[in-house]
């Protein structure tokens, strides 16, 4: 059984992630490079600076990676000055890289989409792995995801070697890609003590998500507009490029449709203040890959509205949640008044913990990320 997990252990592994903040995604790496550590593995992270960076255990070493993105330019002129920076910050990064990732003894592990480029150009000993966390679906991603993966070449490896999705919809594009990808699903911590089923008064809808627009919590101040005896948190913090976004939404709720009913939380403990809640929400826009925060509502029975497509719509499936197209107010509104039907809650409360249970437990994902994420290098 030891010599099983240690099969492929690399002396070391430098772990790349393209936002220096913590949110789902960071969390999950977090995890991953505890069991590294305890597993003797020698584990250097490399990101723009940020509270991620404060997070990481003592023994890790932190290399300073340049912010990724595209800087908020708007307009054709300002789109090409982005991309011209981004090119040049992934050029940079690159060069970063390679003095860290051409070690012998490395393994490599990609913790962001926005990396994968970087990585191409670093031309690390082996393979890296990719622990995906975004669904692809635009063109700009594909082609970020087919630079990083090159041409065969005789004698020489490609430079993605496996790719680890938290989901099948996350999956799904990839292999049209022609990426090697193993389905490995986030877990949160189980058992946990349910939430009681009845209401408080008024009632409590919440979504924990950084504020960022594709998170959709616009829609949800739409929505509870259209719930006059509903009250809304929102729990999250802010990026530095997203402030107007936090600013639009501290407008929007100071209207007098929801005046004196909407809490801005900032970052707070998702699972105690889930608590406080009589239905969770995530009303994305874009397609989520495995969303944390559902499967923290849902370990505690409490009624889950989300978007219908990507994870989201694989773990709320089959009476587990309720689901409701994108950006739409008037359908979340409803969904959200469903969920608040005392007929209802007991059957979404049962299903959606027995899910968990059976299917993520992080006592039993975790290991399993672990093995295909760190020790499972299949083409090295």
């Amino acid at each position: 059984m030891e010599q099983e997990h240690r099969k492929g252990r690399p002396q070391r592994v430098v772990v790349v992630n393209a936002s220096g903040e913590c949110s789902g995604a960071e969390a999950v790496m977090l995890d991953l490079v505890d069991l590294a550590l305890a597993d003797g593995i020698d584990v250097v992270v490399a990101s723009p600076a940020g509270p991620l960076v404060d997070r990481l255990p003592p023994t890790v070493r932190h290399v300073p990676l340049p912010t990724f993105g595209l800087g908020g330019w708007t307009g054709r002129f300002g789109k090409l000055r982005a991309a011209s920076g981004l090119a040049l910050r992934t050029l940079r990064t690159g060069l970063v890289l390679r003095r860290e990732v051409r070690r012998p003894g490395t393994h490599t592990v990609s913790n962001s989409l926005l990396a994968l480029p970087a990585l191409r150009l670093a031309r690390p000993v082996g393979p890296a792995t990719w622990l995906a966390h975004d669904v692809v679906m635009l063109a700009d991603q594909r082609r970020f995801v087919s630079f990083a993966l090159g041409r065969r070449r005789a004698g020489r490896p490609r430079t993605l070697g496996v790719v680890v999705a938290v989901s099948e919809a996350t999956a799904a594009p990839l292999r049209g890609l022609g990426c090697d990808v193993l389905v490995r699903p986030n877990g949160v911590r189980w058992p946990v003590e349910p939430v009681p089923l009845e209401q408080h008064s008024p009632p409590v809808v919440g979504e924990a998500a950084l504020l960022v627009a594709w998170k959709g919590q616009s829609v949800v101040l739409d929505a509870v507009a259209l719930l006059p005896e509903v009250r809304c948190e929102l729990a999250g913090g802010t990026l530095p490029t997203t402030e107007g976004y936090r600013d639009a939404l501290t407008a929007r709720a100071a209207q007098p449709d929801l005046a004196g009913r909407v809490r801005f939380l900032g970052h707070v403990d998702a699972i105690d203040t889930m608590r406080g809640w009589d239905v969770a929400v995530l009303a994305s826009t874009s397609p989520e890959a495995g969303p944390l925060a559902v499967l923290e509502a849902m370990s505690l029975g409490l009624p889950v509205v989300a978007t219908d497509h990507g994870g989201s719509a694989e773990l709320l499936a089959d009476g587990c949640g309720i689901l409701v197209p994108p950006g739409d107010p008037a359908a979340l509104a409803k969904g959200i008044a469903q969920a608040l039907d005392d007929a209802v809650r007991p059957a979404l409360a049962a299903a959606s913990r027995q899910r968990v249970a059976a299917h993520h437990d992080r006592s039993l994902t975790l290991p399993a990320q672990y093995q295909a994420v760190m020790l499972d290098r299949r083409d090295a």
